[in-house]
């Protein structure tokens, strides 16, 4: 059995469904129910704009990180959309991914990507 108890979801896609039904979903349950000790959604791409245009996407942000998910959000992503602030303003973190998913990946960290 493994020891990591963290686990990151790679949000990359832009579609509604996807986010409701398994993003926000199983990211919120399984910290709540305690599947999971700590939950971390990271925005790449195409979630980034849905993020700061959708607002049922705004209100799931929210709830989200009222029950203890970390948001972190692709920086390159939010700079090439012009939707930085829109993004902080959401209290999600903004930063440049490329390096610390690589070293997620190195280090066989639980990451599920949708």
């Amino acid at each position: 059995m493994s020891d990591k108890t963290h686990l990151y979801i790679l949000w990359t896609n832009a579609d509604v469904e996807a986010a409701e039904k398994m993003v926000f979903m199983y990211g919120v349950n399984s910290l709540l129910k305690g599947w999971w000790e700590e939950v971390t959604i990271i925005l790449w791409g195409g979630s980034v704009k849905l993020a700061a245009e959708n607002e049922t996407i705004k209100q799931l942000i929210s709830s989200a990180l009222k029950a203890g998910v970390n948001m972190s959000a692709c920086r390159s992503c939010a700079d090439m959309y012009g939707l930085v602030g829109e993004i902080e303003a959401q209290n999600i973190e903004v930063i440049y991914w490329g390096e610390p998913l690589t070293d997620l990946l190195k280090n066989n960290e639980k990451l599920l990507t949708v």
